[in-house]
């Protein structure tokens, strides 16, 4: 029996499809836009619409959103086409609108979830409703800050919670608008198994053509579905137009998508044997990094007693450049290799600076 404070989101409307799909545009424009968009989604048995009323900008004088009216339009679309719609909320007065409009899905941004402050705002205005939430996580890739503000929702009584990744904010171009960074989202979920997590590939990739490969690198992680950015004519999109789909695309992609998210999985044999000599050289793994950190203690104390700084950069740079040389020789991803042995030699670094000052 799990533990978990969290439950896996139920939303009025299943999806057709073995995962959850939430899709729309990035922005409500216009109503004829917003409600052509869910319509022709609605077609394809998508019943959870997405589209933002209010847009955090970073610089000024670009598209905002509508507003407030974008409510009624969003209310239309429940009423007539049988919709679950959402919208983005970033302060006490959009839910309270929003909660007067009759709308009770809603997802925070990723702005918002950066500052804990106004979680604990929103939070406050949404004691005591009947709400379905969606959080997203921070622009940094801080896992309790994320996990933080899931659980002020939690606190606040909002029991229908779940999660969106949708990338984050580094240093540097990459081949992605946000580097996805697997390994928080995958935590996330291991401290909260029943935890709902869905992917927003749109916001990931930052291309439409791209929006695909995340898609299903989302599913092959186990992502409870998606969070696509749709719009029937994506290029004359006020706001993202470059990620966002066409319905027909969208279609495409998920009838591409072959894999069914599930939480217990039925292991073959075969898989056993496998993950069982997985465990074995993790085993040894541990047991050699122990030795090494040893070495790393005596060399520790030798620096001490002679009076060397801890950090020497021509040992850490041929280190680095002759364990990548090695490993890229193995068939070894680069950057994987960077960032181990820069782990490893933080950790040395810091055994020898512990062990020198006991030392002394």
């Amino acid at each position: 029996m799990s533990t978990d404070l969290f439950t896996p989101l139920s939303f009025d409307y299943p999806s057709p499809y073995p995962f959850t799909i939430c899709a729309g545009p990035c922005s409500a424009e216009t109503e004829a836009q917003t409600y052509e968009t869910a319509k022709q989604l609605q077609a394809c048995g998508i019943r959870l619409f997405r589209a933002s009323l209010w847009k955090p900008r970073t610089r000024p004088g670009t598209f905002e959103g509508v507003g407030e009216e974008g409510l009624p339009w969003l209310r239309r679309i429940e009423t007539e086409l049988g919709m679950q719609a959402l919208t983005e909320v970033a302060s006490p007065s959009h839910v309270e609108s929003s909660l007067r409009a009759g709308l009770h899905t809603f997802w925070i941004g990723a702005r918002t979830t950066a500052s804990p402050f106004a979680i604990a705002e929103l939070a406050e205005a949404l004691r005591g409703t009947e709400v379905t939430l969606l959080v997203k996580n921070p622009l940094n890739p801080d896992i309790e800050l994320w996990e933080g503000a899931l659980m002020r929702f939690l606190h606040a009584g909002i029991t229908q919670i779940g999660a969106v990744h949708r990338g984050f904010s580094t240093y540097g171009k990459g081949q992605y608008r946000n580097t996805p960074l697997w390994q928080i989202p995958i935590e996330l979920s291991r401290r909260h198994p029943e935890l709902t997590i869905l992917s927003d590939p749109s916001h990931i990739a930052g291309r439409r053509e791209l929006v695909p490969v995340v898609s299903r690198a989302s599913m092959e992680m186990n992502f409870s579905g998606l969070m696509v950015e749709v719009h029937p004519h994506p290029d004359e999109a006020w706001s993202d137009s470059a990620q966002q789909l066409t319905p027909a695309a969208l279609v495409s992609l998920l009838d591409a998508l072959d894999i069914h998210p599930t939480r217990n999985t039925a292991d073959s044999e075969e898989l056993r044997a496998l993950r069982g000599e997985i465990d074995r050289i993790d085993h040894e793994l541990l047991r050699l990094m122990s030795e090494r950190m040893k070495y790393a203690q005596h060399i520790g104390t030798i620096k001490a007693k002679a009076h060397l700084p801890i950090v020497q950069p021509e040992r850490y740079r041929y280190l680095i450049e002759e364990r990548l040389r090695e490993g890229k020789a193995l068939g070894l991803e680069e950057g994987f290799l960077h960032e181990l042995f820069s782990s490893i030699h933080e950790a040395s670094v810091h055994v020898q600076h512990t062990h020198s000052h006991s030392e002394s």
